[in-house]
């Protein structure tokens, strides 16, 4: 069952949806979903090249619209023009989804500063830029009901080692979720998030865990259901809190783990056990990805 789609046809019919880091991952997942429920989706990263591809693939599965604009969320001027462009394809925008992330596994003694800038600008920052923007827009045009949905994680309130600088970044997304859940739901706007658990994808968990080091380090034995997710459970959730089905649900966070933090706060605190010698091969194989 967990792997079926969960809403009723259409059920987000008419509806604009903007995703960041929409055309891969995690977020190409809600997307596809998105579009198979009615609903026109504009999606965003930084290689246009791959967003394009991933439009023409998307519109071919779902027979939906989809917009592809070029953005880095760290430039507030560049998610202006994904707004302009969104409102000047299809004449509004109902929902956006804060999804763009970056991520080190490292000990935080091995980060340079620019590092740890690079996530707090993409997942704190990032995320700030497009909640202000299309705010100031739903505030402005006084429209009725608009979405704002980020995912965190639920290393964003208990905090995790080795990954300090996305905890960090994610916990203040978190805090501006509900803070903005209170402030803005006079104009119509609700906030809420996501916090999900270990959801593979190739992309992220091959730089994440490269080598064999995804198999030493088994995450389905820290989740108490013995597996991780599948990609349309956390579509499921994301279409219920976009739709307004969910017209009652602002400033939650709703986690999906199948119980993991509740046995092990912290998802990565089991890099405890990596020697100094590993740490060396990871920042290796990492460089060695990255110049590919």
């Amino acid at each position: 069952m967990f792997q079926k789609p969960m809403l009723k046809d259409n059920a987000l019919k008419g509806k604009v949806i903007v995703v960041t880091g929409g055309g891969s991952g995690l977020g190409k997942s809600m997307t596809t979903y998105f579009l198979k429920l009615g609903a026109h989706v504009v999606i965003t990263s930084r290689n246009i090249e791959k967003l394009n591809k991933a439009k023409i693939e998307l519109e071919g599965k779902t027979g939906g619209k989809v917009l592809a604009v070029q953005c880095d969320v760290r430039n507030y001027s560049e998610v202006e023009v994904v707004l302009e462009e969104t409102l000047k394809e299809f004449g509004k925008v109902d929902g956006l989804l804060n999804n763009a992330a970056g991520n080190f596994i490292s000990p935080t003694e091995r980060l340079s500063a620019n590092a740890f800038d690079t996530i707090i600008d993409i997942v704190l920052k990032g995320s700030k830029n497009f909640t202000l923007a299309f705010g100031k827009h739903w505030i402005k045009e006084k429209q009725k009901t608009s979405t704002i949905l980020n995912i965190v994680t639920t290393y964003a309130w208990t905090g995790s080692a080795y990954v300090v600088p996305s905890a960090t970044a994610k916990a203040g997304v978190l805090a501006m979720t509900r803070s903005l859940a209170v402030e803005w739901a006079k104009y119509g706007i609700r906030s809420n998030a996501i916090a999900p658990g270990p959801f593979p994808t190739k992309g992220a968990w091959d730089r994440l865990l490269p080598g064999d080091l995804k198999d030493k380090f088994d995450i389905k034995k820290k989740v108490p259901v013995g597996r991780v997710g599948v990609h349309q459970e956390l579509a499921n959730l994301a279409a219920y809190l976009m739709s307004d089905f969910s017209a009652y649900i602002n400033g939650e966070v709703i986690t999906i783990d199948g119980g993991e933090w509740l046995k092990g706060a912290g998802e990565f605190n089991m890099l405890e056990d990596v020697s100094e010698e590993m740490w060396d091969m990871l920042e290796t194989m990492i460089r060695n990805k990255k110049k590919k």
